[in-house]
């Protein structure tokens, strides 16, 4: 059908204009776009992804789950075009080049991989340390279709948390609230005070992702999980539209909850991993 107003897709996250030919769920009245729908299938019956549809839980006494390796993707990204870099200052400089190496830093397009690699390398490490029967671990899971990752999901009694580790080294997040009364309310993620609502933006990706691949009758909770940040001594975490906004102190505890889940928690784990390969 047209669309009759813009909407995104709930898979793989793409705006899809009003008027536009894509599919709408009438029963999750959600959106999904032809690139996600490979058959004609009923606009009232969501089908998800392929890669999606095919996974299923591992049998007992199959190998167990692949967890991944944190980071490892933003580490791989950051050294190509650190050596790409080294590999273009020596072609175009060849006396010259590893003295201007020396001498020079990598640009912060750069930079930000191997700062954002090691705020997950950190996160995860503890993630392994927590992990038990109880709370089950996975990282750096690649979306199919697109090449974004996931930094990492624990799979605990409560549910399933959807962690997306930042590493803003000295900056305080904020949540700044307008509207309310006589205009709508806006929430607007601040960290030393610039606007970086898209964080939260893309870990609803994420959430509406693993909320397809693990059913509604689970929880999923996505999580901004800053590390080495400005938090103030009494308080500081807060949520954004359901996205909770925290240290990594704060998320160890929510982890440990107990809950209703213990029992599905082995078969998600699975579920998750073979749906979500590792980036």
């Amino acid at each position: 059908m047209r669309l009759r107003y813009a909407g995104t897709c709930r898979l793989c996250g793409t705006t899809v204009e009003a008027r536009v030919e894509a599919i709408y769920e009438r029963t999750t009245k959600t959106v999904r776009c032809l690139s996600c729908s490979p058959t004609a299938a009923d606009p009232d019956e969501p089908s998800p992804a392929p890669e999606i549809e095919q996974a299923r839980p591992q049998a007992d006494g199959a190998p167990p789950a692949d967890l991944g390796t944190a980071g490892a993707s933003a580490r791989r990204e950051y050294e190509r075009r650190h050596a790409k870099r080294e590999e273009r200052v020596r072609k175009k400089h060849p006396k010259l080049g590893g003295f201007l190496l020396a001498i020079t830093n990598d640009p912060q397009s750069t930079t930000a991989w191997d700062t954002g690699a090691l705020g997950e390398e950190r996160l995860g490490q503890r993630l392994n340390e927590l992990a038990s029967e109880s709370i089950r671990v996975l990282h750096d899971r690649r979306i199919p279709g697109t090449r974004a990752n996931i930094d990492h999901l624990a799979v605990t009694p409560t549910g399933v948390y959807v962690i997306d580790a930042k590493r803003y080294v000295n900056k305080r997040p904020s949540l700044k609230v307008e509207g309310g009364l006589l205009r709508p309310r806006t929430e607007k993620l601040l960290v030393g005070g610039r606007d970086q609502t898209k964080l939260v933006d893309g870990v609803l990706k994420q959430v509406a992702l693993v909320q397809s691949i693990v059913g509604d009758h689970v929880p999923v909770t996505g999580v901004l999980c800053f590390i080495e940040a400005d938090w103030p001594l009494i308080g500081g975490a807060f949520a954004s539209r359901g996205v909770e906004v925290l240290w990594p102190k704060k998320l160890y505890p929510r982890l440990s909850t107990e809950g209703p889940h213990t029992a599905q928690i082995s078969g998600l784990h699975e579920l998750l991993a073979s749906a979500l390969p590792e980036a």
